[in-house]
């Protein structure tokens, strides 16, 4: 938040701020409602986090629980919750799995369409469903297929798949021809270094039993200078990349600046 605002020429706004919780904040919130400079506010209980939403997307705010205030082109604001960002907008899921992320996007009413090679991880996904009653489209379909129907989506994701194919770059170029223009693309993956093998190999498949032996390949990590180009050759513009960290005894995970394991990049198509 602050790199952009001081690439907006909004350097004055950021001087007025204060961190709060990790979350920047203005000290004067009525002066921050009223500052034509700001394309929108997020609003929570007394913090105020800004956002430049025209041409650049700046870090996603992780408090779920707050309302957004959008500006009118009339000045006004119009409150929304944090459900606006994602209803109705059209979100390929890649590599879905047992449809864990997908179920969460169709909650907040996006019309998702969610893909997978392997059977197993489809059933269950389909199986999961007839309970939830969602409105996703599951297909055992590969991204040349959807290429080759010239279909394009708003978002598209590709979470954990990456260090598990033979040709990832080849993959992420695929990602980015299959969003409109401007779409939004998320990746997830792991480093490559000593480090992460002793966590997502070691720790993860032989000590806290997580994941199956052999589920991942140290050869497929990739390291995040390598995934950037990969967006950036799929002309893509990388916009944010994040660390995950994972508690195996607390199960919770969270985002953070660590990018020595797993991480995320965000980025929007030129």
């Amino acid at each position: 938040i602050r790199d952009c605002l001081l690439s907006r020429g909004l350097g004055d706004v950021y001087k007025r701020q204060t961190v709060l919780g990790g979350v920047y904040a203005m000290a004067n919130p009525k002066r921050a409602m009223e500052d034509k400079n700001l394309d929108y506010v997020v609003i929570g209980e007394g913090e105020y986090v800004f956002r430049q939403l025209v041409g650049y997307h700046c870090k996603a705010c992780e408090l779920p629980d707050r309302g957004i205030a959008f500006r009118k082109s009339n000045g006004e604001l119009e409150n929304r919750g944090h459900s606006a960002f994602i209803k109705n907008l059209d979100i390929l899921d890649i590599g879905c799995g047992g449809g864990i992320l997908s179920e969460a996007l169709a909650k907040k009413g996006a019309n998702v369409t969610a893909i997978d090679l392997a059977d197993g991880p489809l059933e269950v996904a389909r199986i999961r469903q007839k309970e939830s009653k969602l409105d996703i489209r599951y297909e055992k379909k590969s991204t040349a297929e959807l290429i080759e129907e010239k279909i394009q989506y708003d978002v598209v994701t590709c979470l954990e798949v990456l260090e598990h194919v033979p040709d990832p770059k080849s993959l992420v170029k695929t990602c980015v021809q299959l969003l409109k223009p401007s779409g939004l693309l998320f990746l997830s993956t792991i480093n490559k270094n000593p480090r992460s093998w002793i966590t997502a190999i070691v720790g993860a498949e032989y000590i806290f039993n997580l994941l199956p032996k052999g589920t991942h390949e140290f050869d497929k990590f990739i390291k995040p200078s390598s995934l950037a180009k990969y967006v950036r050759d799929a002309e893509a513009e990388l916009l944010e990349t994040k660390g995950m960290f994972y508690n195996p005894l607390t199960h919770k995970a969270n985002l953070n600046n660590d990018l020595g394991v797993n991480y995320l990049m965000y980025a929007r198509k030129s």
